[in-house]
């Protein structure tokens, strides 16, 4: 049994996620005490739960603590079964959390599976459905598994209501290195507006280009039906020749269209400076495959206390250690040591 302390290092809920999805691959039992306890409102929120669920549900586990709010949870894994499973979060928690879960160790099992994931597909603190679709899962699949996924319906934060499907083809992980992204081949600024004023992603788009200095033509406003908000969201992407990353901003009330365009904005320019493959959020979810891949490298920025974490949890599972290298560049090199 390894115990954790989940109020160590960035004391969130990544530390439950990859807790679970390490012991359904390595078929250790662990056990969290303090779980979120550096959050504001620690203990289980609704989406850590769902995703909790959705492992033992794909992993025959025994689990103890599952409730929201719970303090404290327990899990023995068995054996990962493939198929086709639906998850619903319930409210607008991150239905990519929940993939993140439960995707690593179904990409190891022995046939295809389908997931339905219900919940937020854009919400604040997680990676909207583009992130994932078009940043994390082409790295995925260099690696050899094959994952598709499509966004049946958008959910927003606070509502949710959203709708993913995953495809996913499960083979060995194999080692990849992403050190050079290669040349920068297209940026663009999307503001996602539903069942609000469209003028507040007109600003959003204003500001962001202004910022950015990206012609008109790169600033794209989605109308996405009124049934499937209130909500808003602005997406920065960044398309080079061997990657891609999105910087991302969510509508809240009290926040104005300009301040979120322009701190989304700064994050996409301090990116675009860098030279390195992976921001801090895609370094945060290559960690885990290519640890189980055995190897790999990638270049990223300075680490943040979100990746240190989760290097630590996959130490306690693995026994592999990440080093993160300064290069003269300023970039990280992240390798397994």
């Amino acid at each position: 049994m390894i115990e954790i302390d989940g109020s160590e290092g960035e004391g969130g809920g990544q530390i439950v996620r990859n807790a679970c999805a390490l012991a359904l691959v390595t078929g250790q039992s662990f056990r969290i005490r303090n779980v979120r306890g550096k959050r504001s409102k620690p203990g289980l929120m609704r989406q850590h739960l769902t995703a909790v669920e959705a492992a033992a549900a794909i992993g025959a586990a025994e689990c103890t603590g599952l409730a929201v709010g719970s303090s404290e949870i327990s899990f023995a894994p068995g054996k990962v079964t493939p198929g086709e499973y639906h998850f619903a979060v319930g409210t607008a928690g991150s239905t990519g959390l929940v993939l993140q879960t439960v995707l690593i160790p179904l990409l190891l099992a022995g046939g295809p599976s389908r997931l339905v994931i219900e919940g937020g597909t854009h919400a604040m603190q997680a990676p909207p459905f583009e992130f994932l679709d078009q940043v994390f899962l082409p790295v995925i699949n260099r690696m050899g598994p094959q994952v598709q996924a499509r966004l049946a319906r958008h959910g927003f934060y606070p509502r949710g209501g959203g709708r993913i499907e995953v495809d996913i083809t499960p083979a060995p992980l194999q080692p990849v290195d992403c050190l050079d992204r290669g040349a920068l081949q297209s940026v663009r600024a999307r503001a996602l507006v539903a069942g609000l004023d469209q003028e507040i992603g007109q600003r959003e788009l204003k500001t962001a280009g202004s910022k950015l200095a990206w012609a008109q033509e790169l600033l794209v406003l989605d109308a996405i039906p009124a049934e499937y908000g209130p909500g808003n969201a602005l997406l920065l992407e960044a398309t080079f020749e061997h990657g891609c990353e999105i910087v991302s901003g969510f509508g809240r009330v009290g926040l104005s269209a300009e301040h979120l365009a322009k701190d989304a904005a700064g994050r996409m320019a301090g990116l675009l400076k860098s030279a390195a493959f992976a921001g801090p959020y895609l370094a945060d979810q290559l960690l885990l495959p290519f640890a189980l891949a055995g190897g790999g490298t990638f270049s990223t920025v300075k680490p943040s206390q979100h990746s240190l974490t989760a290097a630590d949890i996959i130490a306690r599972f693995t026994g592999r250690r990440w080093r993160f290298a300064q290069q003269a560049d300023g970039c990280f090199h992240a390798r397994l040591s």
